[in-house]
């Protein structure tokens, strides 16, 4: 699926709880234009990484940021105060989009986000606030180019990519880095005729047990070094098609006299304890670290090149997917304008949602598909039968989806149902008329806990009526509130409801 436009227009029309995986690399907030290079593939395309808080946020979002996610509220702020306007306009274009992706995301699902450090220790909050930090995983460091002279600072060149999931048991198939030589050469040492180089192993585990596997085995005893037998499940294929049919039924010390007779076991020649012949062949390579320095950026001769200044590797993008999804998995880019994402998933035979606002976008999907991606058809018609796995063609579509979902945006006994009209009056229409009208009608007061204080910092403007419940932003449905009574509140209470709990838990200022 590709879709054209606004990508929160398309995160909007999705259904909750459909995509596997979220890899993204959306504007960093670096205050100035990208351009592709002239005669590339991705010739004319170019965006403004500039933000204002005027020009660039709808009201809309911060309403609903409000309402939905109080935390991300309290970022943005703290943003606009220790960087500036143009940190939180960026903040807010990209938290309400955020909490639409943590939406969709299955409850084995993930998300990676780039960024660098212009902006991405205000992004870790927002994340937090929306994912839950203990969903937080990884923050992964890419190496994005080989050397650089910075004036009085050290040198900038790595991004981050801040890794996230949705609940308690994602999706996870690991993650692996090739071999080097050094350690080929020093820990493969060993050849076999049959399956290549190899290196000895454990045959045993910590611990002592009771019953076959804690007894002697030819000569050999275990529990003399506070250890067990324990058969490795490694072995190449070859080895693997000569196991008898009752391999797994098998006790341990029999497993092991079929190994030795297969030929697995290495017997030191100055006695000791025998151990395991592990295969190159059967190595996956070393486990992948949030540092990576293996992938290199796309030089100026690459073939993979589009010509656009934020282009991302294939290789590192196809990293993150192989770890995070499965074959026939939904994955994800809502700022897919280079494709990286999409071309990684086809590759890897996952099925994919880009969505980007370049009107390039459509001919670089295509160009790279057919380039790189098996020469997939765009434009098919609508009713054209899709694969399990990967798709025959690509859809594309200008238009949102609508939801079948039913919609709904909290649980149903908290869900609040009064709708208003609008009403047509002289009612203060700014936040900040909005905060002064309450301010001079209350003071400075919380109205869900009713304590005072001393500076209107403390106060926040929230709706009665939760904004995406149906509130309007008119004065009549606008509350003060203090911090900890807004986070409280959310989207789950009227005022009414918030002071009622308020009573139940002792927070009034009364109880106190």
């Amino acid at each position: 699926m590709l879709f054209h436009g606004d990508n929160l227009r398309f995160l909007r029309g999705m259904n909750s709880g459909t995509i596997d995986l979220i890899a993204t690399d959306p504007p960093f907030n670096k205050g100035r234009d990208f351009h592709a290079t002239p005669d590339s593939l991705a010739d004319g395309g170019k965006f403004q990484d500039r933000w204002s808080w005027a020009k660039d946020v709808e009201q809309a979002w911060m309403d609903e940021i409000e309402d939905s996610a109080p935390g991300v509220a309290w970022a943005i702020e703290a943003a606009r105060e220790t960087y500036g306007e143009d940190m939180a306009a960026f903040l807010c274009f990209l938290g309400v989009r955020l909490m639409e992706m943590h939406r969709i995301l299955t409850p084995t699902g993930s998300i990676y986000l780039h960024c660098d450090d212009t902006a991405g220790a205000y992004l870790k909050q927002i994340m937090d606030a929306i994912f839950g930090r203990d969903n937080f995983r990884n923050e992964i460091t890419w190496k994005r180019t080989s050397s650089r002279s910075d004036a009085q600072r050290f040198g900038r060149v790595s991004d981050r990519i801040l890794y996230y999931v949705k609940g308690s048991e994602p999706t996870w198939n690991g993650a692996w880095t090739p071999l080097d030589q050094d350690y080929l050469d020093k820990f493969y040492r060993n050849e076999d005729s049959r399956w290549g180089r190899w290196q000895s192993d454990q045959l045993t585990a910590i611990g002592l047990t009771a019953g076959d596997s804690g007894s002697p085995w030819r000569g050999r005893d275990p529990s003399d070094v506070g250890r067990h037998w324990a058969v490795p499940s490694a072995m190449p294929p070859e080895a693997r098609e000569m196991l008898p049919a009752d391999w797994e039924d098998l006790p341990t010390r029999k497993k092991l006299d079929v190994l030795d007779d297969i030929g697995l076991i290495y017997w030191p020649k100055r006695g000791g304890m025998p151990r395991f012949k592990r295969f190159l062949s059967t190595s996956k390579g070393r486990a992948a670290l949030d540092i990576i320095t293996d992938i290199n950026p796309i030089s100026a001769h690459a073939k993979e090149r589009v010509g656009y200044p934020t282009q991302k590797p294939l290789a590192l993008y196809e990293r993150l997917i192989a770890a995070s999804s499965n074959e026939g998995d939904w994955v994800m880019d809502p700022f897919c304008g280079c494709a990286t994402t999409p071309i990684a998933a086809e590759r890897l035979g996952r099925r994919w949602v880009g969505m980007d606002l370049w009107d390039g976008a459509i001919k670089q999907v295509q160009d790279r598909l057919t380039k790189e991606g098996g020469g997939l058809a765009l434009d098919a018609p609508m009713d054209q039968p899709r694969m399990a796995g990967i798709a025959e063609s690509v859809r594309y579509e200008t238009e949102p989806p609508e939801r079948t979902d039913g919609g709904e945006v909290a649980a149903p006994y908290l869900q609040v149902t009064e709708r208003y009209d609008i009403p047509a009056d002289g009612s203060p229409r700014t936040r900040a008329g909005m905060l002064d009208h309450l301010i001079a009608q209350y003071g400075l007061r919380c109205q869900g806990c009713d304590r005072e204080f001393d500076d209107p910092r403390y106060l926040q403007l929230d709706h009665n009526t939760p904004h995406r419940d149906g509130g309007i932003n008119h004065i009549s449905n606008r509350v003060l509130l203090c911090g900890p009574c807004n986070r409280l509140k959310g989207a789950a209470y009227t005022l009414t409801g918030l002071r009622r709990e308020n009573a139940k838990r002792g927070y009034m200022a009364r109880n106190q």
